[in-house]
């Protein structure tokens, strides 16, 4: 029975680093929305993720965030908070989009 809370935690760790991920992004007015809470760093080396922002849809990957005007069109639902000690996730925006990537 312990085997299968373990896996159930490691299912919910993995399907949490596939979000934060993902290409599609929605910020929500309030935290209670979101489905990660993340927060900007000021130095690459503290970000769990490296984010590039992309024009258009079709550019978004991993990594590649393409913010939506609606929470439907989202993979993902973030909220940006003001203290780290908050944060889900934290990131840091690059400049090229060969620089984007996450460590989990």
């Amino acid at each position: 029975m312990r085997g299968l809370s373990i896996c159930a935690g490691l299912l919910a760790i993995f399907l949490g680093c596939n979000q934060a991920m993902a290409a599609q992004v929605f910020v929500t007015k309030y935290a209670s929305q979101a489905q990660q809470k993340v927060y900007v760093v000021k130095y690459k080396s503290q970000a769990d993720c490296k984010v590039y922002q992309v024009k258009y849809s079709s550019q978004a990957a991993a990594g590649k965030w393409y913010y939506v005007k609606y929470a439907s069109q989202a993979d993902l639902k973030i909220h940006y908070v003001k203290y780290a000690s908050q944060a889900d996730l934290k990131v840091f925006f690059v400049k090229y989009a060969s620089q984007a990537n996450c460590r989990f």
